[in-house]
């Protein structure tokens, strides 16, 4: 798997990651390549999760930072939508069914759920999609 990166200079890499050298335990590569810089890297494979971890946290914190919760229609919920609250609830699906729309979320443990809401209805946000996103 490769992702494209920048360094705080704005110039591009890639980072590489897949299985480590076949030989001795099991670690996971990083590597990363381009025009400034190259460099290579192995950690075991819990290493690997807890890295994972912290960048799924880190771009959480990244998308959250500065936001202002707002406040939409529910007709006018998008896929991604975030719900404010104490709980994380994101919008997976919305459906139209005349005066009304049906909502399915999905909870940070992984549950999902539906709930027929009147489009006209408030609900909070704590994140809204971003166009592109």
């Amino acid at each position: 798997m490769s992702v494209e990166v920048q360094d705080t200079e704005g110039r591009e890499a890639v980072l590489g990651i897949g299985p480590g050298p076949e030989d001795g335990p099991a670690r996971v590569g990083i590597r990363v390549e381009g025009p400034a810089l190259r460099a290579s890297w192995t950690c075991s494979p819990a290493a690997a999760r807890e890295l994972a971890s912290a960048l799924v946290a880190a771009a959480a914190e990244a998308e959250n930072a500065g936001s202002e919760p707002v406040t939409v229609k529910a007709g006018e919920l998008l896929r991604g939508d975030v719900r404010d609250g104490n709980r994380s609830m994101t919008v997976e699906s919305v459906r139209p069914d005349g005066a009304n729309v049906l909502v399915t979320w999905t909870s940070g443990a992984g549950r999902s759920w539906s709930q027929v809401y009147s489009a006209e209805t408030d609900i909070g946000l704590r994140r809204r999609l971003r166009p592109g996103s």
